[in-house]
């Protein structure tokens, strides 16, 4: 069973394989192991993948099925980012479709995105402005992609761009395995003043064959917070907040979690400037709890950076 879940959806998580099989996940991690001795899967940061180094990328279907209560505490977490009448861009994925049933309810948004559910996720939202791009449909993901695509995000200034990708390293940033799909990615972050990506532990530490988005790009990562024992996860994670990356973590029931800077990170608050194509990334407000989300935020919590090693 293990075995035919990882070859199916190229990387599973410890926790999603535990609630499948209908066992704990020191039985699973037993079996993983017994799996990587024959060859035939690699142990990757509180998951599994198949042999190979980088993961590729599944299909719809397979990921609106992972990680799910994850992906839907991430999205509460990052809609509290989005402020009445502003103007931004989503980009294609199952995280951020879940973003896009929550900014139904912010008055006077508009969206520019290339992704067909999440516009199908708005469509019916009376204070919504939805705007697509053109291009090619993919299949896979249900997202417009190719030169239409790009060309129709020339000229294009937003707030911010919410992002997701298929793996998130400190080394190399966001990075997704299809070509197309990640050239379109460049061209909304090229757009926005501020780039947020919304990943889920099983992606933290994966790397797949083309970069989206340099870390020195990413303004926030919203994610969920790994397992005790993903001590790679948390390594990731500090390494990232290391770089400058504010950092918010939601519980996987929905409810957000601290938001404490550690304490060898405080001198490091001030994000850098980075000389790239494009805008000048502004910093924004620092990222709120859901309990805090009606209440302006305080200087301390600008910039905040979950201090994982404390749970």
């Amino acid at each position: 069973m293990i075995l035919e879940m990882v070859r199916a959806n190229g990387a599973v998580s410890l926790r999603e394989l535990a609630r499948v099989v209908q066992t704990s996940e020191v039985t699973v991690r037993r079996d993983v192991r017994a799996l990587e001795a024959e060859g035939l899967l690699d142990r990757r940061h509180g998951g599994a993948v198949l042999p190979g180094g980088f993961t590729r990328e599944s299909g719809f279907p397979q990921k609106s099925h992972l990680a799910t209560a994850e992906k839907t505490a991430i999205a509460d977490l990052a809609a509290g980012l989005v402020e009445e009448g502003e103007a931004i861009v989503v980009g294609a994925g199952t995280t951020t479709q879940e973003l896009a049933r929550r900014l139904a309810r912010v008055p006077g948004l508009t969206v520019v995105t290339n992704s067909l559910l999440v516009a199908q996720a708005l469509a019916h939202a009376n204070r919504v402005e939805v705007v697509m791009t053109g291009g090619t449909l993919r299949g896979s993901n249900y997202a417009l992609v190719g030169s239409g695509a790009e060309q129709s995000l020339q000229g294009l200034r937003v707030s911010k761009a919410f992002l997701s990708g298929s793996g998130l390293t400190a080394e190399r940033g966001l990075s997704t395995s299809n070509m197309l799909s990640a050239s379109v990615d460049r061209a909304l972050v090229q757009a926005a003043a501020e780039v947020v990506i919304l990943a889920d532990h099983t992606k933290l530490g994966t790397d797949t064959m083309f970069q989206t988005v340099p870390t020195d790009v990413i303004t926030r990562l919203v994610t969920d917070e790994p397992p005790a024992h993903d001590d790679r996860a948390v390594t990731e994670l500090q390494a990232l907040a290391d770089q400058g990356v504010q950092i918010a973590v939601a519980g996987a029931s929905g409810n957000p979690g601290g938001d404490q800077v550690p304490p060898r990170q405080q001198h490091q608050q001030q994000r850098r400037d980075v000389a790239l194509p494009g805008p000048r990334r502004s910093q924004g407000p620092g990222l709120r709890s859901a309990s805090m989300l009606g209440e302006p935020p305080t200087g301390a919590e600008r910039g905040r950076v979950a201090d994982m090693r404390r749970r």
